[in-house]
């Protein structure tokens, strides 16, 4: 796993345009799409993979989406796009040639917690339970008065299944993981290999999952966009997916 990034601070302004000397790690649920009541809820424009295409010709290949949904579920969501992915927060990663890497985990112990998640799914209304093979995660954005149950509950899991699971907060959700992976060692292995290596990493997120992403780039020499509110360890600050979608749009006119 990365080291803990430091202690939050007020990013500062926008950032300048992207160069075609970056390597782009983009974030997804909202950095470039807005958040949804639940993750099967977003919806993928042909803009937004007009301007993917595009970003990651000006980019030499250099571009890659690095974010808590599955490798499968990404690549649902952009097809027909076939692009370079890290998934549930680094634990499966596709490189820029296609190669699957996968985490090994101890499979039975997750699906006797698995089993646990989703009898608490079914006595609470509104809260998603989303079961990705590797990782569990509890979202409570339709009922966020159980978030401290929510957070009991995984906090439990962890507690039971040892020091090779941890427990990764989010925005209005909270999610049961392998340790020893995240958004920055996923980051730190696509720097090691063609298009990416030798290039300046910049990381664009939005939510406390991505503050090892900006730790990683920033101590590799590049630099991360925080999009919205909130503190982090960005060097920059764009408001909303909006801003984030023209600001990367204007690298390709």
């Amino acid at each position: 796993m990365s080291a803990m990034p430091p202690a939050p601070a007020a990013p500062g302004g926008a950032p300048p345009p992207p160069a075609s000397d970056w390597a782009l790690f983009l974030d997804i649920d909202g950095t470039l799409l807005t958040h949804a009541e639940t993750p099967d809820a977003v919806y993928v424009d042909a803009a937004l993979r007009e301007l993917l295409e595009g970003l990651l010709r000006y980019c030499g290949g250099a571009l890659a989406l690095v974010s808590g949904r599955t490798v499968g579920d990404v690549d649902a969501l952009f097809e027909p796009l076939v692009l370079p992915v890290a998934g549930q927060h680094g634990i499966e990663r596709r490189d820029a040639a296609g190669r699957i890497q996968q985490l090994p985990f101890p499979e039975e112990r997750l699906r006797q917690v698995a089993q646990r998640f989703a009898a608490f799914k079914a006595r609470h209304p509104g809260i998603v339970f989303e079961d990705k093979g590797h990782s569990l995660a509890l979202h409570y954005r339709l009922a966020p008065q159980l978030e401290r149950a929510v957070r009991a509950l995984v906090e439990h899991a962890v507690a039971n299944l040892g020091e090779d699971f941890m427990l990764q907060g989010g925005k209005l959700v909270c999610e049961l993981k392998p340790g020893g992976h995240d958004k920055g060692t996923a980051v730190e292995a696509f720097m090691a290999e063609a298009p990416f290596a030798g290039r300046r990493p910049v990381f664009i997120g939005d939510d406390q999952t991505d503050e090892y992403g900006f730790a990683t780039v920033q101590r590799l020499g590049g630099h991360a966009v925080k999009v919205g509110e909130g503190d982090s360890i960005a060097d920059w600050r764009l408001p909303d997916v909006e801003a984030v979608r023209s600001w990367l749009a204007a690298a390709v006119k």
